[in-house]
């Protein structure tokens, strides 16, 4: 458990600045995970308002702010100052803000900023090393780049949800989004290697740069194996539900009882398998002999599996395989992964209190940095929550001036 938000940071990134003006997931989640690793981020929310993401529930926090369990998930490790960037002394105070940050994180849409005067070449000229990050559904160039992006959209226009999903010809077949926003936070993940990536480049060389990321073209970019069985084979991808399109088998079988993953990814894997379940002479028919066959022949295969599995209880099946080294298991509900031994073990799951004391729990940074782990010094901030005490201690505003960008509606407090 951690404590209240007081804690200096420990992490790898010490001493980074950010500046996030992005909001929903991809933005923040990249931001969430530059705070984990140690930087030090500021989230700039509308007054009155705050992030989307805060109002998406139910479920929402029961202590008065009313915040959505969604935002919570990717807002830790931040400090929130709500401005009004319509307000020139609003986009004033953020170019204030600009000038001590080391990056910049944005997810406005092309040429958004230009009016604020807070675009890259704008805050490039108040600092010239700065790391300026613009996500964008389509990226800053091309014929879509004024359209939005949203990560269900950027599903189904790069393919992903061509090769997600039962086959047509199957109860229930068609297209399916992943379950997660899959788009967002591969977008976001690859925001933060990119901005690592510059961060590099500007300790040997001094020079800042602008990071053009489009959700679209992550998304693309992960079709992986898929694009390449494509773009190398003239294999068109479809849709396999829990097949493999070039290993068999790899999926989920029924049992007497319930439902058991099998993922066998060699042909050494495949005879022991089949030697365990009773039909050992599959190994040595020639249509399922090596990987390559049983692609091939995958239903004809499958059938034939399938019947001898359906004779086993799945727990039964799930403890022949573990004994055996061969890799199968169950389809965990997301309640039990999260009580899951191997997951208290690697202590994936955290808690953090608010300023007022109310717990958040969460999911914490999945890598282990031996010399330089992540740390979690802020729970999720409620709206504008630091705005006084930032403006205050970085830019020693005095109460008179703060009251009256208040009254003005330039800045809030916490809603």
């Amino acid at each position: 458990m951690t404590g209240p938000s007081d804690r200096t940071s420990t992490g790898p990134l010490a001493g980074i600045r950010v500046l996030d003006l992005s909001r929903v997931l991809a933005g923040p989640w990249c931001s969430q995970i530059l705070g984990d690793l140690g930087a030090e981020v500021i989230k700039i929310e509308q007054p009155g308002q705050g992030d989307d993401t805060r109002r998406w529930g139910p479920p929402f926090l029961d202590d008065g702010s009313r915040d959505s369990a969604y935002y919570l998930c990717a807002n830790r490790n931040k400090r929130s100052v709500a401005i009004n960037m319509a307000d020139p002394r609003g986009a004033a105070l953020i170019r204030r803000f600009a000038a001590e940050a080391d990056i910049v994180i944005e997810n406005f849409r092309v040429g958004g900023l230009a009016k604020y005067g807070l675009d890259y070449p704008s805050l490039k000229a108040i600092k010239p090393d700065v790391i300026h990050c613009s996500i964008t559904g389509f990226g800053q160039d091309g014929p879509y780049k004024d359209v939005g992006g949203y990560d269900f959209l950027i599903q189904g226009l790069s393919g992903l949800m061509s090769v997600t999903g039962r086959p047509d010809d199957q109860p229930g077949g068609g297209p399916m989004k992943v379950g997660i926003p899959f788009s967002d936070l591969s977008t976001g993940l690859y925001a933060a290697v990119s901005i690592l990536a510059a961060l590099h480049h500007r300790n040997r060389t001094g020079e800042g740069q602008h990071i053009d990321l489009a959700l679209l073209d992550t998304q693309v970019s992960l079709l992986a194996n898929q694009a390449s069985n494509w773009m190398n084979g003239g294999m068109e991808p479809r849709r396999l539900g829990n097949q493999h399109p070039n290993t068999v088998p790899y999926q989920d079988f029924s049992c007497a009882d319930g439902d058991v993953l099998v993922a066998l990814g060699n042909d050494r894997q495949f005879r022991a398998f089949t030697a365990m379940i009773g039909v050992a002479d599959l190994a040595d028919d020639p249509r399922f002999s090596n990987s390559a066959s049983r692609s091939v022949n995958r239903a004809d295969l499958i059938l034939q599996m399938s019947a001898a599995i359906a004779q086993w209880k799945a727990a039964d099946l799930i403890a022949a395989m573990e004994k055996a080294g061969l890799p199968g298991g169950k389809v965990n509900e997301i309640p039990e992964i999260l009580d899951h031994p191997q997951i208290r073990a690697r202590g994936l799951v955290h808690e953090i209190r608010r300023s007022d004391g109310t717990p958040v729990r969460f999911l914490g940074f999945p890598a282990k940095l031996s010399a330089s782990p992540a740390d979690y010094r802020h729970a999720p901030p409620r709206s504008g929550e630091d705005t006084i005490a930032i403006l205050e201690d970085k830019f020693e505003l005095t109460n008179k001036e703060i009251e009256r960008l208040i009254k003005a509606g330039v800045i809030a407090e916490k809603l």
